[in-house]
């Protein structure tokens, strides 16, 4: 039995209530009693074209292609170094990366840090005022450190004599600045006119990261932010030294460097303030408001050289020794029962007033 295109149309066009996959069904049913024999798809094209896909087109049968390969270099060739011209050895080439930029075997290398900036006061400090060489930044812990510090080792006079500071102090450079001008220009005439020249000052506390008095839990100290130094005296070339906390100096000389210390800076503990600074000084530069100081040092007058053997001497004013002596009473001291030699010479004994006997007191009743 054969169909016709034709008649297949006329014969099925009337079922429109045909669903889509019995349409399917009928379709390939019809192409394959039309088509008795298999269609080769690669050689012919194919007779009906239902699906509207269009005719396959053939493809040809794909052949590997022999890619030519470059010759090998020949022996006596230069080198590739030695072709490169000089002025590219400043170029990085491609095989070898740029310095700047990291390699995947070798890692990056850190770029070093920016150089820190001098501040004005390091700029002041130079070696012909002190030997005080930068120190790196401290940041202990809590607040304690600090930034642009130097190691004060000594202080350079203005006759280019150097007052050395035992042992070296860390401080701030406007503390230690503050220190070598306070020295050059106030504490060198005062040791003049003691008729000598300072050759150390006694650092008795530099830098130390604790609170105020090594009080646990107190507030952090300005020695805790390099900010304070104490001092017990100045020592000079003769031998001598001025101590500022000692009384058998001569209280003029304490008190032109109490008077220097509390003009210069922000807070001066000293005798008196309370008993942590019997025996040495404290000066800081601690910034308070209002710009408000602390200067509590109490000079006190200088010990008796030779202690006082003798009492001293009655004074005018005083009474007579007899009458004194009655009032003091049996203290070992001559009293009225037992009067001095010389008093008894002195003062003519008088009667004593004559007894009654016992007929004239009854005749008296």
């Amino acid at each position: 039995m054969s169909f016709s295109l034709p008649d297949f149309r006329r014969k099925w066009s009337y079922r429109g209530n045909m669903s889509a996959g019995a349409a399917m069904v009928t379709a390939a049913l019809g192409l394959s009693l039309v088509l008795p024999e298999p269609v080769d798809a690669r050689n012919y094209a194919a007779p009906l074209d239902i699906f509207g896909l269009g005719t396959p087109r053939s493809h040809k049968s794909v052949h590997s292609a022999r890619i030519p390969l470059p010759k090998p270099r020949p022996e006596e060739a230069p080198k590739a170094r030695d072709e490169a011209a000089p002025e590219a050895d400043d170029k990085a080439s491609p095989d070898k990366p740029a310095p700047d930029k990291p390699s995947g075997t070798k890692p990056a290398e850190a770029a070093p840090p920016p150089e820190k900036q001098l501040s004005a006061c390091r700029l002041a400090l130079t070696e012909e005022i002190a030997v005080a060489p930068s120190v790196p930044d401290i940041h202990g812990p809590g607040a304690c450190g600090g930034e642009d510090l130097v190691r004060l080792e000594a202080i350079v006079l203005p006759d280019r004599r150097k007052v050395a500071v035992k042992p070296a102090a860390i401080l701030r450079c406007t503390m230690a600045s503050a220190i070598a001008d306070w020295v050059r220009t106030d504490m060198v005439p005062l040791a003049t006119s003691l008729g000598s020249t300072i050759t150390d000052l006694d650092n008795f506390d530099s830098f130390e990261c604790r609170g105020r008095n090594r009080v646990v839990g107190a507030m952090l100290s300005e020695h805790g932010k390099a900010n304070a130094l104490d001092v017990r005296s100045l020592k000079l070339a003769n031998g001598q030294a001025i101590g500022l906390t000692d009384r058998t100096l001569s209280r003029d000389v304490r008190e032109r460097v109490l008077h220097s210390v509390c003009a210069r800076f922000s807070t001066v503990l000293g005798p008196g303030s309370d008993w942590y600074h019997e025996d040495h000084i404290h000066l800081d530069l601690a910034q308070r408001r209002n710009d408000y100081r602390i200067c509590q040092w109490n000079v006190w007058d200088p010990l008796p050289q030779i202690a006082p053997l003798l009492p001293a001497e009655r004074p005018e004013e005083a009474p007579p020794r007899e009458v004194a002596a009655k009032s003091e009473g049996s203290n070992g001291k001559p009293s009225e029962e037992q009067p001095d030699a010389e008093d008894t010479k002195a003062a003519p004994a008088t009667p004593a007033p004559p007894t009654k006997s016992k007929k004239s007191r009854a005749k008296a009743k």
